[in-house]
């Protein structure tokens, strides 16, 4: 089996995949795909597989979808993927040997195994797609951080809210200084599917709720983590300290299944989550609502082509995806007419562009649109597992504030 070792002579300019690509440094062709995990029952796996495909700009060439070995390979020609593999270490090797491999893995395991493949794959020279969390545990982030940067690979964390039109028309909004200075923040992430204790809890066989798989606390690993990084990539503000409430509310539970969280930020503004999967009866309810000195902003992701823009001493907007006037940050990630629903493949499919034209476009020699590196990279992913940590020493501290980047153990690893 070949093990090349090629990534750490290309420059920023000269991205390649895993094999010597560099016959197509001037080309935009498809780029192939690998997966790892993400099966014909996995509801993640069957929207990256949508959303990557759905622009015509990527082909899955390369699936390792089950735990399973025979499965895996069975799902993979299920789905009509040209090589199918039993695992995910085989995958990345064997497609790094081969001229025409992968170009980019995405990575849809659970929680414990992303540290271990990610590292592999960016080792190999693969370009990658990670579901969250990026991993359980921050030394573990920081050390991908500083591989991705060291073989200048291209790193993409799945979190998909963040292609819809309206929200990327809130950021820009707010990069625009049409809200003023950002005084105070609020994200909730509501759902329903755990306010009873499922079968699966009950009969162990539900690896979300195994913190030695889905990392020691549910809530923060899971949902939370979109929820913190959706504040940070509207507002433009980084969370300096994080005050938590993390527990488990439904009873006979031991995962954390409930999160109330206070933060502030480096500019001094306030901010607040609640996330929770055990709020009976609702569904996907993230919603955030953001205020500056000149106006505010609400977006309901159960509405997700509909921004509320309230402003100081005028009427309120609500603005429409697809309408006139909107920021090219919107525009560029809208697929459809004015009044055609665009829902969360599509938006998901935005993360999977963004990267796409950033791989091309350093290829080419030449430096990407910047509206194109607004897809959640490496360093995203990093924070998320950051405020995960915080949070939970917080919590465990009842409450205290905690900064989050004084802790000894998220020191830079270099």
């Amino acid at each position: 089996m070949i093990h090349p070792s090629i990534s750490n002579q290309v420059d920023r300019n000269q991205v390649q995949g895993g094999a010597d690509n560099s016959k197509y440094e001037n080309d935009s062709r498809v780029l192939r795909l690998g997966m790892i995990g993400g099966g014909i029952n996995s509801a993640i796996g069957n929207v990256h597989r949508a959303a990557a495909q759905l622009g015509g700009r990527y082909r899955v060439v390369a699936g390792a979808l089950s735990s399973n070995p025979d499965r895996a390979c069975m799902q993979a020609e299920q789905l009509n993927i040209p090589r199918a593999y039993s695992d995910g270490e085989t995958l990345l090797h064997d497609e790094a040997a081969r001229e025409d491999g992968a170009d980019v893995i995405a990575i849809l395991t659970p929680n414990n195994s992303h540290f271990a493949l990610a590292k592999l794959a960016l080792e190999l020279g693969f370009h990658v797609v990670c579901e969250k969390p990026l991993v359980n545990d921050v030394r573990e982030a920081h050390i991908l951080q500083t591989i991705a940067e060291r073989e200048k690979r291209r790193f993409c964390m799945g979190y998909g809210y963040t292609g819809y039109p309206m929200v990327r028309q809130a950021r820009a909004m707010i990069e625009n200084g049409e809200l003023g200075e950002i005084r105070q923040l609020q994200c909730d992430y509501i759902q329903g599917h755990l306010a009873k204790l499922t079968e699966a809890e009950k009969s162990g066989n539900d690896w979300h709720m195994d913190p030695d798989v889905a990392g020691e606390s549910l809530i923060l690993n899971d949902i939370s983590t979109h929820a913190f990084h959706m504040l940070e990539y509207v507002s433009g503000l980084s969370v300096s300290e994080v005050s938590a409430d993390v527990t488990a509310s439904v009873a006979g539970r031991e995962a954390h299944d409930n999160a109330n969280v206070l933060l502030r930020c480096d500019n001094g503004a306030r901010g607040m989550m609640w996330v929770t999967q055990a709020a009976v009866g609702t569904e996907n309810g993230l919603s955030f609502r953001i205020f500056g000195t000149l106006g505010g902003l609400e977006w309901h992701q159960e509405s997700p082509n509909r921004l509320l823009y309230r402003r100081l001493d005028e009427a309120s907007l609500v603005l429409t995806k697809g309408a006139p006037d909107l920021h090219e940050a919107s525009t560029r990630v809208s697929r459809v007419a004015p009044g055609h629903t665009e829902g969360y493949r599509e938006a998901f499919s935005s993360l999977y562009s963004d990267l796409y034209e950033d791989i091309v476009a350093s290829r080419q020699g030449r430096n990407a649109d910047p509206l194109t590196l607004w897809y959640p990279d490496i360093i995203s992913g990093v924070r998320g597992v950051e405020f995960v940590t915080t949070a939970l020493k917080s919590s465990r501290c009842n409450g205290e504030w905690v900064p989050m980047r004084s802790l000894q153990e998220c020191e830079r690893i270099r």
